[in-house]
């Protein structure tokens, strides 16, 4: 415990930057575990550059780790951070532009050196000629305090002892907020088992950042951030792509099939790939192919042959996956889909975010080709949107899309861990019996026979006697599966599987309207609900009336969704893209959606988006 005064604070963004080797995505994972243990509400934004190892020192090859903790609800990473530690003058300068005036810079002094301020286009020292004087600067020597902290660790270079400062600098920041580090201490344990010296290491900078804190007179006090109420329960600090294995894996449970997960390692989505290939004990398959058409190919023989079958991917690999999601749209059979999407064209920004494939998901393929699209809306909702996701596709006979991205895949929060009893049941019954009769009175099996509720066909596993029947990519002839290019009959089939999407039980739009007399509705989909619900949240504290409304099920729509569109003046929907969602729903609802959007591969501001509310609130009071 400190013997310096402690301050209480309610909430906090801290800001780690440093190169991609520096560790600190590593560094604010661990302070955002041991903040998660303490109770507090919590939100992070790992922000990282594509390159597997960027220029040293210069700007593209930054990597930064932002994380909001509070005593209260915390819906976004945080606009700007309270707290920047800059592991260089790269970090300094990609992050200063972010950081308000008044906040707290801590600085590693020591690589402030004049080659690496010249690579950034310093031509003095920030840090000594007055530039930074509009905030509160904390110069640290990091790294020669670690490397002189482990001075008795004799099996390690200078290098390798200097890999450590990012320990230090977690010590200092955790000695700061008062987070435990006892746990970091269990989890380099755990990590580094094979390698003592390492881990003596690591350790040893750790304690020395926080012991560093508690003697010197660069800091005169700590904070302290109470816990954050929550419903009593379980909690696990989890990314959207972990709580998308694990539903996936829950989902597979509840329903009883093996899950086959056929995918191909992609930015952002390749941890669901990890992820799951560490759960084989679960009934769990993975399979890494060699493109991502294989891995497509793989999932669907996987639900063909009665398992429940996934594949995962991001823009680019939807795109390649457009055939055989086509041919699942034909063969009517589940296929789930997970798109983390990321900034594009092409290989456009592969680590960060966007949400510009709704267009490709709904209409991306040749023909009339109509599937199920759902979009989380928080990294811990990722996990119910597997369920729901798996609930369509098994019910249904369809592919369902995904559609995560790369804020909710890497991001975390705290998410409540279900009881397995109250998981939706999602049983699936198998055809094992003859379902019609040939004009002589012999049993037949007819493949597109429907349910008349949901209008699925059977699913017959293969090799069930006296089921066999046509699979292909060419037209079925309704009812018996046979090739057909009957003009009608094409046009019945066309219109069979789109009335089945039509026709799925999706639950109305909720609108979160308090005062019941807002003029102004904020409508968003996806990783948007924190931004908007935090800019809501400012606009009514200062005692403005506007309703919010977000949707999960873009495909198909609620039912209720048309109606809502016109209960209001004005709807405003933010989109990280050029306005996709709003295109649909003018064609769609004739009603005159404006948008607010932006492409620049981070999440909205949330002061951006109260900004927003406000202009178009004072246009329909005027």
């Amino acid at each position: 415990m400190s013997s310096k005064p402690v301050q209480t604070l309610r909430r906090v963004v801290i800001r780690f930057a440093g190169d991609s080797g520096d560790g600190m995505q590593l560094t604010g994972d661990r302070f955002t575990s041991d903040t998660a243990r303490l109770g507090n509400d919590l939100s992070t934004l790992p922000n990282f550059p594509a390159e597997i190892r960027a220029p040293q020192g210069t700007l593209p090859g930054v990597s930064s780790f932002q994380l909001h903790f509070a005593d209260h609800d915390v819906l976004t990473p945080g606009d700007a951070p309270d707290v920047l530690v800059a592991m260089n003058p790269a970090a300094l300068r990609a992050n200063l532009a972010d950081l308000p005036r008044g906040a707290t810079i801590i600085a590693n002094s020591d690589e402030f050196t004049t080659r690496n301020l010249a690579k950034v286009g310093y031509q003095t020292n920030p840090l000594e000629d007055g530039s930074l004087d509009s905030w509160q600067v904390h110069p640290v020597a990091l790294t020669s305090i670690t490397v002189e902290a482990l001075a008795t660790t004799s099996a390690l270079t200078r290098k390798e002892k200097e890999r450590a400062k990012n320990m230090f600098a977690l010590g200092l920041l955790s000695w700061m907020y008062s987070r435990p580090i006892e746990p970091t201490e269990a989890f380099l344990a755990g990590k580094f088992t094979s390698k003592p010296e390492v881990l003596a290491a690591n350790v040893a900078a750790l304690r020395a950042g926080w012991n560093f804190g508690e003697t010197t007179e660069e800091f005169a006090s700590t904070y302290a951030v109470s816990p954050a109420p929550m419903a009593a329960g379980t909690y696990r600090n989890v990314t959207g792509n972990t709580a998308l294995a694990l539903g996936l894996v829950a989902a597979a449970h509840r329903s009883g099939l093996p899950l086959v997960l056929g995918s191909y390692p992609i930015t952002p989505a390749s941890d669901i790939l990890h992820t799951l290939s560490g759960l084989k004990r679960f009934g769990v398959t993975t399979l890494q192919a060699e493109d991502e058409i294989a891995a497509v190919g793989m999932a669907l023989g996987a639900s063909f042959g009665g398992a429940l079958g996934v594949t995962s991917t991001s823009g680019p690999g939807l795109a390649l996956k457009a055939e055989t999601i086509g041919l699942a749209v034909s063969l009517e059979l589940p296929l789930v889909v997970i798109d983390v999407q990321r900034g594009g064209p092409s290989t456009g920004l592969p680590t960060k975010t966007e949400q510009a494939d709704l267009l490709q998901a709904l209409h991306g393929r040749n023909g009339e080709s109509p599937v199920a699209v759902i979009a989380p809306q928080t990294p811990a909702d990722c996990f119910d949107a597997a369920l729901d996701a798996v609930r369509i596709a098994t019910t249904y006979r369809t592919p369902v899309l995904v559609l995560s991205d790369g804020y909710l895949a890497n991001g975390s929060e705290p998410w409540s861990v279900p009881a397995i009893a109250d998981l939706p049941e999602l049983t699936v019954e198998f055809t094992t019996e003859p379902n019609a009769v040939t004009p002589d009175g012999s049993p037949t099996f007819h493949p597109y026979a429907r349910d008349p509720l949901t209008l699925a066909r059977p699913w017959a596993l293969p090799g069930t006697p006296g089921l066999e029947h046509r699979i292909g990519g060419i037209e079925k002839a309704d009812l018996t599966g046979d090739i057909s290019y009957d003009p009608a009959n094409h046009d019945r089939m066309v219109r069979l599987r789109q009335a089945k999407i039509d026709g799925i039980t999706v639950p109305d739009i909720v609108v979160d309207d308090p005062s019941g007399s807002a003029k102004v509705l904020l409508l968003g989909w996806g990783s948007t609900y924190g931004p908007i619900a935090a800019a809501v949240r400012a606009v009514r504290a200062a005692g403005h009336h506007v309703a919010r409304a977000h949707l999960r099920h873009l495909a198909p729509l609620p039912a209720n969704l048309g109606g809502v569109l016109t209960a209001y003046e004005r709807v405003v929907l933010p989109e990280m893209n050029l306005g996709q969602l709003a295109l649909l729903l003018r064609a769609r609802y004739l009603v005159d959606v404006r948008s607010h959007t932006a492409v620049r591969g981070v999440p909205f501001a949330t002061t951006e988006l109260g900004e927003v509310i406000l202009t178009h609130l004072s246009e329909v009071s005027a």
